[in-house]
C-alpha cells in the first residue's frame, strides 16, 4: 500500500504541537487594513491553535504530522 499524501496548502499553513495540537496563524491580516482598527490588527498578530471542531479535517489534510 503507497504512502498517502499530505495536501500542499496544510502544509504550509498548519505546525503540529508536542501535545497533539495544531497551531495557525490568523486570517484577515493580508489586505485591507486601512479599515480594521489598532486594536483589531493587534490580537490578530501571532499564532493561535486550531479548534476542536476543525481538527478532524487538519488531521484528515496531515495524515503523518
Amino acid at each position: 500500500m503507497p504512502k498517502m499524501k499530505s495536501k500542499s496548502g496544510a502544509k504550509k499553513r498548519f505546525n503540529t504541537l508536542g501535545g497533539g495540537g495544531v497551531k495557525c496563524s490568523h486570517s484577515h491580516m493580508r489586505h485591507i487594513l486601512t479599515k480594521k482598527t489598532t486594536k483589531r490588527k493587534r490580537q490578530l498578530r501571532g499564532t493561535t491553535t486550531v479548534a476542536a471542531c476543525d481538527m478532524r479535517q487538519v488531521r484528515t489534510m496531515l495524515p503523518y504530522a
